[in-house]
């Protein structure tokens, strides 16, 4: 049964890996219709990027703590695993710089000067952003988008997105609980990493691995959190897939958590004994 509902969440999670390339293709069509550098690019394309690299570790991680957490591996094998690890940590590292940049230009936006009403930008082919929902601005929906007197740029120097305070506040609290997120989970990574590394070496108790579990517990917190504010903000797909990712690898620790059995009866001499006779 817990290998069918862990099979389960591995399909889930990837029907959510081509919602998220849908939504980054639709975001894209309004932030990069001018074009743009391969940084604003990828940065468009950050969260495909990033589930693509969560997706290859998450595969990694079944390989070492399930399938093949007694085998030991050849020379190719071992290569091509680290390979595939170094590539999926670059990815995310230019994740977390791209949502830290977004993060911080959303510190430097300022005020359009002389606009007043959302009607005045429609001939400057822009699109208005609320809580990660982007529209094409035109005569017919400029008064019913917003009523505000103050609207900002979020993309400069491309200028192609307004939003009015309302939703640079959104957009701030949103940039900001990306990077979090990130940095979240690379710290539940380096705690399973850190397992792994242990218990290949027979080891299964200690003060390390007690403060391992402590830091993954408390950031977990921090994820639920996340789910709580993504519900707030009726991202329910989002909230969905944070909860599906905290299940994928919950499915990663009981595989730990039975491997970390199994060394610990290798290891018990009694065990063995009754285990012989």
């Amino acid at each position: 049964m817990q290998q069918r509902v862990k099979w389960l969440v591995y399909s889930l999670l990837l029907i959510n890996y081509a919602l998220y390339f849908r939504d980054d293709l639709t975001i894209a069509a309004h932030t990069l219709r001018n074009g743009g550098s391969f940084f604003e690019w990828t940065a468009a394309f950050a969260t495909t990027i990033d589930e693509t690299a969560w997706l290859f570790l998450l595969i990694l991680f079944e390989l070492e703590t399930y399938i093949l957490d007694d085998e030991p591996l050849s020379r190719v094998k071992s290569i091509l695993m680290h390979t595939i690890r170094v590539v999926c940590y670059v990815s995310l590292a230019h994740t977390l710089y791209a949502f830290s940049v977004y993060a911080l230009d959303l510190q430097q936006v300022v005020v359009i000067e002389g606009i007043t009403n959302l009607c005045q930008l429609v001939e400057k082919d822009v699109s208005y952003a609320l809580n990660f929902h982007y529209t094409l601005l035109d005569a017919s929906n400029c008064k019913i988008l917003s009523t505000a007197t103050q609207f900002y740029y979020l993309d400069p120097p491309n200028f192609l997105i307004v939003t009015d305070s309302t939703g640079l506040v959104i957009e701030k609290q949103l940039a900001w609980l990306d990077v979090f997120e990130v940095i979240a989970w690379f710290v539940i990574l380096f705690t399973i990493e850190s397992s792994i590394y242990l218990q290949d070496r027979g080891i299964t108790t200690g003060v390390l691995t007690t403060v391992l579990n402590k830091a993954k517990f408390m950031f977990y917190t921090v994820l639920w959190g996340a789910i709580i504010y993504w519900l707030y903000r009726e991202h329910w797909m989002y909230a969905w897939d944070e909860f599906l990712w905290i299940a994928g690898f919950a499915a990663i620790e009981m595989n730990v958590v039975a491997w970390r059995n199994e060394l610990i009866e290798t290891d018990d001499p009694v065990k063995n004994n009754s285990l012989k006779e």
